[in-house]
């Protein structure tokens, strides 16, 4: 016989009765769906998916308001009178080596 442990973990209760129906749909049970998730987990060697922000919820000019968007464009042009600025090439190798790219 296999030995098993428990698992014990705090979850929204709409997130888990909506997984639990997906699940329930699919024929897979709870404690199955759990383990699967942790067989992906050891062969991955960390999360089997990228942890990352949806584009619609990052900020960008197509979903602020115009008022926003005005204000981001001001506090640009007051940096830029200020003196913080910084060349292109500087600001695109720090962003490769922050992102990996």
């Amino acid at each position: 016989m296999v030995k098993t442990a428990n698992l014990y973990a705090r979850i929204e209760p709409e997130l888990k009765k909506e997984a639990e129906t997906i699940l329930g749909g699919l024929g897979v049970p709870v404690s199955n769906a759990i383990n699967m998730f942790y067989r992906q987990i050891v062969i991955h060697r960390g999360l089997p998916f990228a942890v990352q922000f949806p584009a619609r919820l990052l900020p960008n000019a197509a979903m602020m308001t115009d008022a926003e968007l005005d204000a981001e464009v001001s506090r640009g042009f007051d940096d830029i009178a200020a003196g913080r600025k910084r060349p292109l090439k500087e600001v695109a190798a720090s962003l490769a080596q922050e992102f990996s790219l």
